[in-house]
Parts: structure tokens; sequence; C-alpha cells
């Protein structure tokens, strides 16, 4: 039997981290959580997840600042991130989000409110590759 992926969610916003996690463990993840962007940082080595669901405007450490630490380091830099941000997907920061995921380093992104389903499918992409 295969052991289960571990993901890291990262918000602090306890719904949204509820929601997440109820997702995740219903598609068989192992889930761990934080509140914000220096617990994100200790979980990461503590827990050594398999991939980080990471929100970019948190307390304490902003997810752009958590990305760019975690690729930046050895032992961590090979965990895929994947970015949650409420930038709009139209108008006039249209660009800016089209290259969001490049400038943080991360993996992939998705906008708030995040859809469960596309969640899912990205995630499961990006523990693919």
């Amino acid at each position: 039997m295969q052991a289960k992926k571990k993901i890291l969610v990262v918000d602090d916003e306890a719904d949204i981290v509820e929601m997440i996690q109820t997702a995740l463990e219903s598609a068989s993840y192992q889930v761990v959580t934080a509140c914000n962007g220096r617990e994100a940082m200790e979980k990461t080595r503590a827990e050594k997840p398999d991939a980080i669901i990471l929100d970019l405007m948190m307390p304490e450490m902003d997810g752009f600042t958590v990305a760019r630490e975690l690729k930046n380091a050895d032992d961590t830099s090979h965990i895929p991130i994947l970015a949650l941000t409420a930038f709009p997907q139209k108008g006039p920061t249209e660009g800016y989000v089209r290259d969001l995921g490049h400038q943080l380093l991360t993996d992939d992104y998705l906008p708030k409110p995040v859809d469960p389903n596309r969640l899912l499918s990205r995630l499961k992409e990006l523990l693919e590759l």
C-alpha cells in the first residue's frame, strides 16, 4: 500500500484552511496546516511535506517570502508550491497575474475563491511532475 502524500496548507483564513483540508482528506491526502508564513517555514522543515498550498497575503511572513526562501534552500527547493492569490484574473493586473508564478518561484497558482475540484486537479499534476 502506498503512503498518503502529505500536503501543507498555509492560510490565515480558518474557513479556507478547513475547506481545503476537507477536499484534500476526501482525496486521501494527509494534511498539515499552518496559519502564517513563519509557521509554514517551521512545519515545512519538521513535516517534510510532498507539496505546499500557500496563501500569498498572510501575517508575520507573507507567501512571497516563504516561497522565495523555500525555493532557494537546498533541503526544500524540490517541494512543489501551489500559490493561492486573490488578485483578479482579468483587467489591469492580468499580465501581472499571468507571470505571478514565475516571479514567486512557485510551481503554479490558483485564484481565490478556490474551486476544490480544480485545486485537486492542479495538485495531482504537481505531484506527478
